[in-house]
């Protein structure tokens, strides 16, 4: 190897860690899943915090559930216009918007990852239905949300991860998160282990492991992070839901790091919740990450 190309080589290796590692403190924050008429503006963002709003739902479905080959569209709150996102990404630069495919349900349809007949088509209409979304509501990145999968799945890892790579490839995207639960263990590392470098972060849901005290989240945080990049992990919140409530979640932070996990961020679902408590939960997980100690 020549002196040049020894250059080269070590400058990619730069860029790629400062990729990486060039977010910062995030914060996470679903909206627009229920219906409740939720404002971006409303939403308190802190400067020094690079915010990511997840627009939910995109769903591969029509409005009558039926499946659409990797055709999406959009099923979030009316509020949340293109020029609603467009101007809150303006006045404040911190701000980026994304959008999660799938979750639990649409109407009283439960949604789930199907094995479509030509996987190449659905991840060509995939790619093509997202750019055309990206475009119209300022996107910059997607979260994975498949919450139900057959008994016999062999597809799921292979669509998502090509379709990920392909929107990041094509410069659609520069984000892309998953969010796994307990039940939902197995096809999302299939997914990550095949595809762990173009997903940026891991928003698992933790209320749903149920544990309410600190110790045990932190035990919790310890399994989830054997499975995942512990760095990617982000601890997670439900507002007035599952899992550990009210201050104690903050006391599981401060344990996380006395038991050496840096906090590089927190997830919350959702601002849907939080528009009625004047947005407690955003407010203190922004505080506890500005202030933390623990550098990413």
């Amino acid at each position: 190897m020549s002196m040049f190309q020894l250059f080269l080589f070590q400058l990619s290796g730069i860029l790629f860690l400062s990729q990486q590692f060039c977010y910062g403190k995030v914060m996470m924050e679903y909206i627009g899943a229920t219906g409740v008429p939720v404002k971006l503006e409303a939403v308190p963002v802190e400067e020094g915090i690079v915010f990511h709003f997840i627009l939910s739902f995109a769903i591969d479905a029509d409005p009558s559930g039926n499946t659409q080959n990797g055709k999406f569209s959009p099923y979030w709150a009316d509020t949340l216009t293109p020029e609603c996102v467009a101007a809150m990404k303006k006045s404040h630069p911190n701000v980026k918007a994304l959008t999660s495919l799938s979750g639990w349900s649409l109407g009283d349809k439960v949604l789930r990852w199907y094995t479509p007949d030509d996987t190449q088509q659905w991840i060509s209409n995939a790619f093509s239905s997202l750019s055309s979304m990206a475009q119209q509501y300022h996107l910059d990145g997607i979260d994975i949300d498949y919450e139900n999968f057959p008994r016999h799945n062999s597809s799921f890892a292979y669509c998502i991860g090509e379709l990920i790579t392909l929107l990041k490839n094509q410069s659609v995207i520069s984000v892309a998160t998953i969010a796994p639960y307990h039940k939902t263990i197995a096809p999302y590392i299939e997914l990550f282990e095949n595809y762990g470098d173009v997903i940026d972060f891991v928003n698992y849901q933790f209320y749903t492991d149920k544990v309410r005290k600190p110790k045990s989240y932190v035990e919790a945080f310890k399994i989830r992070a054997g499975q995942f990049d512990k760095e990617k992990l982000l601890p997670s919140y439900e507002v007035n839901g599952r899992g550990i409530q009210g201050d104690a979640f903050f006391d599981a932070l401060s344990l996380l790091e006395e038991n050496g996990f840096g906090v590089n961020g927190v997830m919350i679902f959702s601002a849907d919740a939080s528009s009625s408590n004047d947005y407690y939960y955003e407010r203190k997980s922004q505080d506890f990450l500005l202030n933390s100690t623990v550098s990413v």
